[in-house]
């Protein structure tokens, strides 16, 4: 492979191509820590010409190649394989705000851009870009799209995949498709960019897309509540979305034992009400108008469903610096995951009218094979979807649970795809549902699948064991 190295070297310049393992090691990791890749080499380059011409050297080598953005995804789609052939591709020198179409609403960006920068960009031109993830200042726009990502104002703007218009892919034979449309109509055909959101990289590299803005957020109301039980959460989403419609932007639930761990793990993060509940919420309301009086429907709304007995408690948010610590709550539960040490985490989703069937179930049959299980659940329950973390409160007993990943995957998924949900709302299959999601997708739908990637990557290089 030493040409190839040579090929590449010419193509990004020395200084951009990584070869020793103390410089490639953050690109072979990812971000929890669970998979651990070996590389060729990283490949830096600049632009989307940069990039076509790695592609085309490494498909004259027959060398696998794995895209990476930010590598803050959590199921291995960013990390390569053990066996050290591939090339990593790393996006992250593409960080151009191309250009700002304020009148038609619409922003193009390259596939490097963090999420914040774009939101940034965004805000100056006084629209909102509405994805809302954690990680905004890491991840980046191409990931976003691989992965199809959610994040908390689902409910309200959808996933990546609405808020897309237009992509640029560099495809596995080095061709670039330029669909950089700006526009909300074309049907002119088949809607190509869907092929590219959400395949985690394996049909093509993204190397800029036209996003969908939004009128700038004037005026917002964020609360934190205690709530009777998942039932009554789901009540007041209902509620909450007959008082005040679309101006409900994010409806989250906490699980007290996740709350607990930001509690004990993050520094700062202190407790908004005194009460000892089990579940609790975190909502928002937001408005394009200044002095819409959200503050005041969302006090009546929620003193409304105390009287009903759905609320025991709430606090409202009653400056940025509350709501913001408010947040911080949520956003922090993963890292304080992190912290406590390894789980058997799932990205799951049902219809929202099921999730208090699901964890119903889950817990009792999960607690009947581990009595002591330690149950995380949080998310976004706007949108139906939960992540559902399981360990055991000593870590000194989590190695031999998280050997039995296998019989709990059994008891968690297998209930998912009872009550018609999906094993992977929001993370992606990269290698850690690369198997499973064959217990459970149709044998029609994996043909499709592999089909359309015989189609286009017929030599298998781009970004191989993951997904398929």
């Amino acid at each position: 492979m030493r040409h190839l190295l040579d090929d590449l070297a010419a193509i990004v310049g020395r200084e951009q191509l990584l070869t020793v393992d103390e410089a490639m090691a953050p690109y072979l990791e990812d971000w929890r820590g669970r998979y651990h890749g070996r590389a060729l080499a990283v490949a830096r380059p600049r632009d989307t010409v940069e990039v076509a011409s790695v592609v085309r050297a490494c498909v004259a080598a027959g060398a696998p190649m794995v895209p990476q953005g930010g590598n803050t995804g959590l199921c291995g789609g960013a990390t390569p394989l053990a066996d050290g052939r591939a090339v990593v591709i790393s996006l992250t020198r593409l960080n151009r705000i191309r250009s700002v179409d304020a009148a038609n609403s619409t922003v193009c960006v390259e596939a490097g851009c963090t999420l914040a920068t774009v939101q940034a960009a965004a805000a100056a031109a006084g629209r909102l870009f509405p994805l809302a993830l954690a990680s905004e200042g890491t991840c980046q726009i191409g990931g976003n799209l691989s992965t199809n990502a959610g994040g908390v104002q689902v409910l309200r703007y959808g996933n990546t995949r609405e808020l897309a218009l237009g992509l640029e892919v560099v495809l596995p034979d080095g061709r670039v498709w330029d669909g950089l449309r700006g526009l909300r109509k074309d049907n002119t055909g088949y809607d190509l960019k869907q092929l590219f959101i959400g395949a985690e990289g394996t049909l093509g590299i993204v190397t800029a897309a036209v996003l969908k803005l939004f009128a700038s957020v004037r005026s917002r109301a964020t609360a934190w509540v205690e709530v009777a039980g998942p039932e009554a959460a789901v009540a007041l989403l209902e509620r909450l979305r007959a008082a005040c419609g679309d101006r409900l932007t994010a409806f989250e639930l906490v699980g007290d034992a996740a709350f607990r761990l930001v509690l004990k793990h993050i520094p700062g993060a202190v407790a908004p009400l005194r009460a000892q509940g089990r579940w609790w919420v975190l909502l928002e309301l937001s408005d394009t108008v200044e002095g819409a009086g959200l503050e005041a429907l969302l006090e009546a709304a929620l003193v409304a469903a105390m009287e009903l007995g759905l609320v025991g408690d709430a606090a409202i948010a009653r400056s940025g610096a509350q709501a913001a610590a408010l947040w911080a709550l949520r956003e922090n539960i993963s890292e304080a995951q992190k912290i406590e040490g390894v789980s058997i985490k799932h990205d799951i989703s049902v219809p929202v009218s099921r999730i208090p069937e699901f964890l119903a179930r889950a817990e009792e049959a999960l607690s009947a094979a581990w009595p002591d299980v330690r149950i995380v659940a949080f998310g976004h329950l706007g949108d139906g979807n939960l992540h559902y973390n399981l360990s055991k409160p000593s870590a000194t007993d989590n190695p031999s649970f998280v050997a039995r990943t296998a019989d709990v995957n059994r008891i968690v998924h297998d209930l998912v795809d009872a009550l018609g949900g999906s094993i992977s709302a929001e993370h992606g299959l990269g290698q850690l549902k690369r198997g499973e999601i064959l217990r459970y997708k149709d044998e029609v739908e994996m043909d499709l699948m592999r089909a359309i990637k015989r189609s286009l990557d017929p030599a298998g290089l781009m970004n191989p064991g993951k997904v398929l």
